[in-house]
């Protein structure tokens, strides 16, 4: 293990003896990695089988090598191995040829050391991330049975342990959220997690009915209630007794409706419209809404005592610009789930794209960066990564410029690298990992420009 914690990122070099081999092994050896150099293909081939090396460094030209065949059997071993194939200016098109293939970058000598440097920071941050992802979102699945998305950021795991604790019990829950930021997969995750998770969840999204059937679709209707009810027809109370009844955009219900949802959460008593007899169900309530209730009960357009039987416990989900290290992982997640649903090959999306989306706003939150994935994905390459420019162009537009950030003429380069750091932290919540990642430098290299700018309290 490393200083900070993190495994010693390990190196697989296969490469003819030449000084510039050693030259690179006793960089990388200096940098902090663990490097294994080998001659020859087929020892290469052993050692990736037995020792899983994040990183491999392989010769393209040396027939005793073969580097293609070599990133063939390391992605069968790991599918997102950091490989980078080195040559000549004659290999360039077995270059292209080996990225096709998955290789992460191709290289040609002689070498720029510092290059290779930031593209094994790179391509083994990914790596990670992608094995992060998997890891949480299996441990996420089986502590929440969410099926959702998995999320690291530490507003997103308060949630996740609001949604253990009101999961025991039968009170009800009122979220709330700007529009897209997943309002109804936190609800989804209380009624998995919870006794109900075998009976129904029923979901009405109060806010795009018409105001005339909204009391329908709530409560049913008997045959003959109105025109065009030529038969009886249960509820969304109905369907969801002895399970979970959500109501999304709660804060759009008109206000006749209010009164007879309030009796049905308190009673689990109602009348279907039309009919006079008093069903009884057991429910249980989650609401959520994009509205603040509490303005709407001063202004007297919503119910008071409605409003305080929804609110028995309150979770907020926080918008996407306010967990910005959720990005990459979200990123990661949306752009293999629709390759695979759009059948191509992409390993993931390029460094300088996710500074622009890690840069956005995104108003819609992930329901929008989900939406801006898909169609990067469904009109971009069919292999290789996406780039800078599959994004949509109104997103590059808007992101702003790194180069833009507090910079004046004259700045010595001493102070353009504190604010390049200190605005990186800023954008990512403070994420180091992150901002290492991002600004392209070891986890302990930023720990010490922190401290070396008094960007955060000495040890």
């Amino acid at each position: 293990m490393s200083a900070d914690n993190k495994p010693v990122p390990r190196v697989l070099v296969v490469l003819p003896e030449s000084a510039p081999t050693k030259e690179l092994v006793a960089f990388l050896e200096h940098q902090g990695f663990e490097v294994m150099w080998v001659r020859e293909g087929q020892i290469g081939y052993e050692i990736i089988d037995s020792e899983a090396p994040d990183a491999l460094i392989a010769d393209l030209r040396d027939s005793r090598i073969d580097g293609l065949r070599l990133l063939q059997v390391a992605r069968q071993r790991n599918s997102e191995i950091c490989a980078i194939l080195v040559g000549g200016p004659a290999e360039i098109e077995l270059g292209v040829e080996a990225m096709r293939m998955g290789a992460y970058d191709f290289q040609v000598q002689p070498l720029n050391l510092a290059k290779v440097r930031v593209v094994l920071d790179r391509g083994i941050s990914h790596q990670r991330l992608v094995g992060e992802v998997s890891n949480l979102q299996r441990r996420l699945d089986e502590r929440y049975r969410m099926g959702g998305i998995a999320r690291r950021s530490s507003r997103w795991q308060r949630i996740y342990s609001q949604i253990e604790q009101v999961a025991r019990s039968k009170a009800s829950v009122l979220i709330t959220g700007e529009t897209g930021t997943g309002k109804g997969e936190v609800a989804k995750a209380i009624h998995q997690q919870s006794r109900r998770r075998e009976n129904p969840f029923v979901e009405i999204n109060c806010g795009a009915l018409p105001e005339g059937i909204v009391e329908s679709e709530l409560f049913g209707h008997e045959k003959g209630a109105f025109t065009g009810a030529a038969t009886a027809r249960k509820g969304r109370f109905d369907l969801a007794d002895q399970g979970t009844l959500f109501l999304d955009e709660v804060g759009d219900l008109p206000l006749a409706t209010q009164v007879k949802l309030l009796r049905g959460i308190q009673s689990g008593e109602f009348e279907r419209v039309g009919g006079s007899q008093t069903r009884k169900v057991d429910v249980r309530i989650i609401a959520a809404t994009n509205r603040n209730l509490e303005e709407m009960v001063e202004q007297g357009t919503y119910r008071a005592d409605l409003f305080y039987r929804l609110k028995v416990v309150a979770i907020e989900v926080p918008p996407l610009r306010e967990c910005r290290e959720d990005i990459p992982m979200l990123v990661d997640v949306f752009t293999h789930q629709f390759s695979r649903e759009n059948g191509v090959q992409l390993t993931g999306v390029a460094p300088e794209a996710l500074d622009v989306l890690m840069a956005y706003e995104w108003p819609g939150n992930v329901r929008e960066l989900k939406n801006c994935i898909e169609g990067m994905v469904v009109m971009g390459p069919r292999q290789g990564s996406l780039k800078v420019g599959d994004i949509p162009p109104h997103i590059r537009k808007k992101a702003p410029e790194v180069s833009g950030l507090l910079f004046r003429p004259g700045m010595s380069l001493e102070e353009l690298e504190r604010v390049a750091i200190e605005e990186t932290l800023k954008v990512v919540n403070h994420d180091r990992r992150q901002a290492a990642r991002l600004l392209g430098i070891g986890l302990s290299t930023l720990y010490r420009k922190e401290k070396q700018y008094g960007l955060r309290p000495a040890d």
